[in-house]
């Protein structure tokens, strides 16, 4: 009859604790939570972004230097203008005035800088303008393109410009005293008045 080996007897004691079963095993040692990551080292030879400096600290502008407060202003320039006498007839002083223009344009001055006033018969010119009504001849006077020819009787009306030309072509003497005072205020820079000297001086009352 063969013999059957007999299976080792194996004693606790030799194997240590058997296993529990399945129902009462013991839960699994949980693992660390892993931490934050380092962050990644910035790659050589690249600076990271810049971020702008706080407005604390931050450069002020060049602010453009402001003139302070001057000392007191200068004194205006005198407003008086120079005056020229060209000496001529009371027939003649209307063609005088109109030689003065032509040298006045000729030397640069625009038309419109120049006012001719005229104490007797009035301009040509300002006849035939204000054949045409008052309205167009003063519009002429507001555009300042041309020379303006007003009779001393309107001429109040005018404005200022730099030369002002007075033809002493006849009237009385309270009107040529008239025109030269009005001529006088209207001239911003020359004042020249065509005529007879002697007439012109006892007008102003004194030498021109």
């Amino acid at each position: 009859m063969p013999l059957i080996p007999e299976e080792p007897q194996i004693h606790e004691s030799a194997q240590g604790p058997r296993a529990t079963p399945a129902s009462g095993r013991t839960a699994p040692t949980p693992r660390p939570v892993p931490g934050p990551r380092p962050a990644a080292p910035s790659r050589p030879g690249r600076p990271g972004p810049l971020r702008p400096t706080p407005p604390a600290q931050r450069t002020p502008r060049d602010v453009a230097a402001k003139p302070g407060p001057s000392g007191p202003a200068a004194p205006a320039a005198s407003t008086t203008p120079q005056i020229q006498l060209v000496p001529a007839t009371a027939e003649g002083a209307l063609d005088a005035a109109e030689e003065a223009v032509d040298l006045l344009l000729d030397s640069g001055r625009a038309p419109g800088d120049v006012l001719v006033i005229t104490t007797g018969e009035p301009h040509p010119w300002a006849a035939h303008e204000l054949s045409f009504g008052e309205t167009a001849y003063w519009a002429q006077h507001d555009a300042g393109d041309d020379v303006f020819y007003a009779d001393a009787a309107v001429a109040d009306r005018a404005a200022a410009r730099p030369v002002v030309v007075v033809a002493v072509n006849g009237g009385s003497e309270a009107a040529a005293a008239t025109a030269l005072s009005l001529a006088h205020s209207r001239a911003g820079a020359l004042l020249i008045v065509c005529g007879d000297p002697q007439r012109i001086n006892s007008v102003l009352g004194a030498g021109v």
